[in-house]
């Protein structure tokens, strides 16, 4: 149970410290169908990357990241971004991606989606952490 707040506790701190970033005509976060809504699931994602990991190589995830909301149609909000809170309580995790979903069948059916794992392969051993955690907005 402590384990569990305090990976809540750490999503909180890492995402209101994310600077929301978005592209072409996803559907984000702020539209109508992106507002707060208990029958969305929220799926967070951080990324704590490998010391020495370039940016280039960061640059190539952040973009194949970034471009499967236009290949997954599961995926109904996206919005991503870079850690600048100033509480140093970060430990490392400098990307936070969420992404909302209608249903778990659709997280399920984006989680075995053929470009989720192609993206999963452009990580190449770049990342020291990933922590996941799906929640229902309270």
């Amino acid at each position: 149970m402590l384990k569990n707040i305090l990976c809540c506790a750490l999503v909180a701190v890492v995402c209101t410290g994310c600077v929301s970033v978005h592209t072409g005509d996803l559907k984000v976060a702020g539209k109508p169908e992106c507002k707060k809504s208990a029958q969305m699931l929220r799926h967070v994602v951080l990324f704590r990357f490998k010391e020495g990991t370039s940016p280039e190589k960061i640059k190539e995830v952040e973009s194949a990241f970034t471009s499967l909301p236009g290949k997954i149609d599961a995926i109904k909000c996206f919005e991503w971004g870079t850690n600048v809170s100033p509480e140093d309580r970060a430990e490392g995790f400098t990307h936070c991606f969420l992404l909302s979903f209608q249903s778990e069948a659709d997280r399920d059916a984006y989680l075995i989606h053929p470009d989720h794992k192609g993206f999963a392969k452009t990580l190449g051993g770049n990342i020291d952490k990933v922590l996941v955690i799906d929640y229902r907005p309270q």
